[in-house]
Formats: structure tokens, sequence, C-alpha cells
């Protein structure tokens, strides 16, 4: 079977039909091919949703107070519902079983100086535990804690942005700023992966922007990180309680649905990953299609090899070739055929996924697209297995055929 005279006769039978091999091995590259790009982009897909939830944490809920639209317990609707300090502590002494932090969020878009330099720029006035809520991270200095929270500090994290464009190259740590007609001290710089919108605000201790705001008491949203091991299910509870607690205090009917809005980042982690989910499920169909037309155009091909070899085969077998012979020989055909024309469709596949990822990133949403290697040589190697079946069974019928019968085919 694996004699140098069979080979001759394989690759001089390749040679004489050339568009025939042509199509053979294009029919089975292009369905590994279009196989690898459909699981590459879609796991490009996922890592998108990966990245996109990573940049903050999971385990939070965002509160943000809205204008009621139905009238309750004697207050006319078209209210606008302000949240406040005693929100805060009132949330922390009925869920302290279920939170790890809490802060709030006051936005303010200030002038800020130093020097010569100014610009414009989101402030946000928070409580120490924002940090872990954005997942900001101090490359410089620290974040606003405790201490400044209690005592009304004027200090500020900036973004690495704001150090960038109001001090260049000099090192902001230390330095002293105007925010807004205010003097603060920079006690910290920090980058976020959000990007570069994120990297251009300043946070100041929430307690300080109330007191430049005549001491006032009104804060603008309220973000909840909330343990961990609650999970989907657990926080799903969470935010109907706290939802209903909310109402309840601020007098807002159970059925009005923008009194308070809320966002839940776990709840929408698990609708992209249900998306996604489904996205693999029918990327996996069309791929598993496309192995399939591959599978049956090679047996339709090999077929019409097959008959028109009858004749051959008839030669083959006057001669004194037997039917083992003549199957083995048309196997081994078959099977290189599609090994080398599977292997090939893989590697372009990966070549092709590896050159055009960053541009699908651009504009498609679609980061760093890849196919598991292993996926990948499982995927060709059942095409090829598929292939020799495609090639064994009009083979194995062809042999039968008797040399007489064989030779008077036209």
């Amino acid at each position: 079977m694996f004699s140098r005279d069979t080979w001759r006769e394989i690759f001089d039978t390749l040679r004489k039909n050339k568009l025939r091999t042509f199509l053979s091995g294009f029919t089975v590259a292009l369905g590994i091919l279009i196989f690898v790009s459909l699981v590459g982009m879609t796991n490009g897909l996922m890592n998108t949703f990966d990245k996109f939830f990573s940049q903050d944490a999971t385990n939070v809920l965002y509160f943000f107070p809205g204008k009621t639209t139905i009238p309750y317990k004697g207050y006319k609707s078209a209210r606008r519902i302000e949240f406040e300090n005693s929100d805060l502590a009132d949330i922390k002494k009925n869920f302290p079983m279920f939170i790890d932090h809490i802060s709030p969020r006051i936005f303010r878009t200030n002038l800020v100086k130093y020097k010569e330099e100014s610009n414009n720029y989101t402030t946000i006035g928070v409580d120490w535990g924002q940090q872990f809520a954005e997942k900001t991270i101090m490359m410089k200095g620290r974040y606003i804690n405790v201490e400044d929270v209690k005592n009304k500090t004027k200090n500020v994290a900036i973004g690495r942005l704001v150090e960038q464009d109001l001090f260049g190259s000099t090192n902001s740590i230390g330095k002293y700023i105007d925010v807004g007609g205010s003097v603060f001290k920079v006690v910290g710089v920090f980058q976020d992966d959000g990007g570069d919108n994120e990297e251009r605000q300043i946070y100041l201790p929430y307690t300080t922007r109330q007191l430049i705001e005549k001491n006032t008491d009104k804060i603008g949203q309220i973000v909840i990180s909330f343990k961990e091991e609650l999970g989907y299910t657990g926080a799903m509870a969470l935010e109907s309680n706290l939802e209903k607690f909310l109402k309840e205090k601020k007098f807002i009917s159970p059925k009005d649905q923008n009194g308070i809005f809320i966002r839940n980042v776990a709840e929408a982690l698990k609708q992209n990953q249900d998306f996604a989910g489904v996205l693999q499920i029918i990327a996996a169909l069309v791929a598993f299609g496309t192995i399939i037309a591959g599978i049956i155009g090679i047996s339709n091909i090999m077929v019409y090899v097959v008959k028109e070899r009858t004749k051959e085969i008839g030669i083959r077998k006057a001669i004194g070739a037997t039917p083992k012979d003549v199957i083995s020989n048309i196997l081994l055909e078959s099977t290189f055929i599609t090994t080398i024309s599977g292997f090939a469709g893989m590697i372009v596949g990966i070549a092709v996924l590896s050159y055009i990822g960053e541009k699908l990133a651009e504009d498609y949403f679609i980061t760093n697209p890849y196919i598991n290697l292993g996926v990948a040589i499982f995927a060709t190697v059942i095409l090829i297995v598929f292939g020799a079946l495609a090639g064994y069974i009009p083979a194995k019928r062809a042999a039968r055929i008797k040399p007489i019968i064989a030779l008077r085919d036209e």
C-alpha cells in the first residue's frame, strides 16, 4: 500500500486530472477555512464582552434618581427624586450582610488650572469604596480614603491624562490645582481601562463637594458593591429589595418605573453572556454545517472519480489486482488529497484570523479572534476521516465489479 510504485501512480493520476484534484482539495480547504473563521470570530466577540465588563467590577448596582410619573401617598406626579446622605446610612443599616462598599457619586464639570495650563474636566465626589466599583488603578500616590471623607479634605486623585495635560512630564503628587475656584492637593494619579474619558476625570471626597456647595446633603447617584458570593440570583434579589426599600423611603409608587433607575452590572453581564452563548451555538451549527457540506462535496467528487475510473479498475483486476489493492489505491488517494487540503485550509484560516484581528476590533467589535489549535485539528481530522470514507464506499462498490463488465463501461 505504501510502496514507491503506488505513490508514483497516485501522483501521475493527480497530474493527469488537475481540475478534479483542485476541486476536491478546494472543497475540503474551504470547509475548514470557513469553520476556523467562524469559530475564531465568535471567540473574538466573546473577548470583546469580557473586555467590556472587565473594565468595572461586575458585582455592582448603580441607582439613579428619576422623576415620578404616578401620584402616590399624597405626593403629586412629576416630582423629581433626590438622594441624600441619609439614604447611604439607611442602606448600610438595613443591608449590612450583603454590601461590601457603598459610595455616592456627585458629577460636576469644572475648569481646572495649574500655573498657565487649564482645561475643563469632569470632577466626581465619591467615597473611598468607589475605587473598587470602578477598578481604578493607582499609578502614583493614593486614592481618596476614609480620612478624606470624614474630614472633608481638599485632596484629589487625578486621571493619567489630566496629569499629562496640566503637568506634562512633571510629577503632580503634592502639587496644588485650582478646581472651580477651590484649591486642592493632588494625592494620587490613576489609570483606567475604560479609556481616555475615564482618565480625564478627577475624584474628590463627596463630603468636600457638599461643603463647597453650601454644605448640602444631596448626592447624585448611589453605587453599591455587593458581596460576590451572592451570585446572579442573589444580585437580582438584592436589586429588588433595594428598589422596594428606596421607593418606600422616597414615597414612590411600586408601579412607577421612572422614579428610580437601576443598572445591575451582574444582570447586564448575564444577558450578554446568554447572547454570546446563543451566537456561539449558531456559529457552531453553521460551522458544523460547513463541515458536512465539505464531506458531501468530497463524497460527490469521489463517486464521480470512481465512476470515471471504472474501466481502469477493470484493467487492473484483469491483470491480477485484488479488490483490496483497488480499494487501497483509491482510499490512499482520497486521504492524501483531504489531508493536504484540510491542513492547508486550517493554516490559512488561522493566518487570516491573525492578520485581520486588529481591523475587526476597530470596525466590528471583535477582539483578538482565535481558535483553539486542538479544535481546529480535530475538525480537520474529522473531515479527513470522512473524506477517506467518501472514497472507500464507492471504491468498495467498484472493486466488486467483474473485470469484463468494467471493461465494457463507457
